[in-house]
């Protein structure tokens, strides 16, 4: 079976809005301001609208534009990071770190494994990396031979480190921070636990690809992709020399983490002063990477054109909101899903609110666009059943960016396998049981965070 594009999926869901206007009666529930100043809908108080609007058909067309000017600052934020992490890439600064890895490495598989999957991890964690992961595949997999490891345990490498890095993200420019603006929560906040549950998390992923990469090295037949030639590792090519240029781009960044941290905690920095923090790391690293200004203009050109689909998935899933909200029907909507969640405990909830960002992920693989989604129906279950927002954003994270590791709508993932010749079936075997651990810890954490006051 076939899978649409993402952008038909939300169109379809646009429309699907537009007829549950219809069908649905209107309603609102009350709403006060918290303690932190949100507005948060009062439990018990949804009543159905006595004049409820009726939308024209010509608003799905009409939503689209207003919706994109109303996600206008998540969308240029989106732009200005993929721009700046073009100027990053164009560097040459992570191929030659991966290279300067091989090695230092080289011949201690497990620590290779771990440092590269730690490595991607805080990458994907920090700054949303991830399609340009898919470029440093060739020059990881050239260590297969050498080890005796397979293309299927380099990936996992890669994809693994960069699905936990997406699900216990600290800052994610693209999956965080966005949901926690549509939840109405200060961006970054929460952050403590999220740098808690990271290492741990990576450990179950780390487990389950070393496991296998000691049983394809005691017996190759054992691979999962063995007999498949497309699958098989290149030989050896030369991969970038680190040099000194290179190391002061990655203090930079370190240095811009480091500021994006205390920017959030401490100055209660919003998206403007991110996104001028980011565009400070483009012009340190055109000057540090050695790169000339019309090198770096186009590569900042080219890093926020490859954010384009990124940007409109944005603006398509804000309409699906919109139409709801237009037709009054998204009050009743968040009432009917949290009506039975509200007889099961705030734990269940949260459990059911982390699988259903799951199954979403396979038709809205984009995490902002599904931030977008799911939020604004997500944050006020919450305040109804008693999980808090922050748990809800949680409970997105994990299910966006576990799933991020198994969905075959997910473009990066499906570039790393095309790039090493994988089938997507031998991968899936590969991965599902993972993905599963992976699912049981977050309902775990989900759990204790519902107890522990998570806010």
């Amino acid at each position: 079976m076939r899978v649409p594009h993402t952008l038909i999926l939300l169109a379809t869901m646009i429309v699907v809005a537009l007829v549950l206007t219809w069908i649905l009666p209107a309603g609102q529930f009350a709403s006060v301001v918290d303690e932190e100043g949100r507005e948060v809908i009062v439990p018990g108080t949804w009543q159905v609208s006595e004049e409820a609007p009726v939308l024209s058909p010509l608003s799905v067309l009409t939503v689209i534009p207003r919706a994109l000017a109303d996600a206008q600052a998540v969308i240029f934020f989106v732009l200005i990071v993929g721009g700046v992490l073009g100027v990053v890439r164009a560097t040459g600064t992570l191929d030659a770190a991966l290279g300067r890895m091989l090695v230092r490495f080289g011949d201690r598989a497990g620590l290779l494994i771990f440092g590269g999957m730690l490595l991607f991890g805080v990458a994907s964690s920090t700054f949303g990396m991830a399609v340009e992961y898919i470029a440093l595949i060739p020059i990881l997999i050239t260590l297969c031979r050498g080890l005796r490891l397979d293309t299927l345990a380099a990936v996992g490498t890669v994809a693994v480190g960069y699905g936990v890095g997406y699900g216990a993200s600290a800052l994610n420019p693209f999956t965080v921070l966005v949901a926690q603006d549509v939840a109405g929560l200060q961006p970054g906040s929460g952050l403590i636990l999220r740098l808690l549950i990271f290492l741990p998390l990576l450990a179950i992923g780390f487990h389950h690809v070393w496991r296998y990469a000691q049983r394809v090295q005691a017996d190759p037949t054992a691979s999962l992709v063995y007999g498949i030639a497309s699958a098989q590792p290149p030989k050896l090519s030369e991969h970038p020399l680190f040099e000194r240029r290179h190391l002061l781009v990655l203090l930079a960044m370190g240095l811009t983490l480091l500021m994006l941290v205390v920017g959030i905690v401490v100055l209660d920095w919003y998206l403007t002063e991110l996104a001028a923090l980011f565009l400070g790391l483009a012009f340190v690293a055109w000057l540090l990477g050695g790169l000339t200004a019309d090198r770096a203009a186009g590569a900042f050109g080219e890093g926020a054109a490859a954010m384009t689909m990124t940007a409109l998935l944005v603006g398509f899933a804000r309409a699906i909101a919109m139409v709801l909200e237009d037709g009054e029907v998204l009050h009743t909507i968040v009432h009917g899903l949290a009506l039975p969640l509200s007889y099961v405990g705030a734990e269940v909830a949260a459990v059911g609110m982390l699988l259903v960002q799951s199954v979403l992920n396979l038709f809205v693989p984009s995490g902002s666009g599904q931030a977008f989604v799911t939020m604004p129906l997500m944050a006020p279950i919450g305040d109804i059943v008693g999980v808090s927002r922050q748990v809800a954003v949680l409970a997105f994270q994990f299910g966006d960016g576990f799933m991020n590791i198994i969905v075959p709508t997910n473009a990066v993932l499906m570039g790393m396998l095309g790039v090493a010749g994988i089938p997507y079936e031998r991968w899936f075997r590969f991965v599902w049981p993972l993905v599963a651990k992976l699912l049981a810890a977050a309902a775990v954490i989900l759990i204790a965070a519902v107890w522990f006051g998570y806010a």
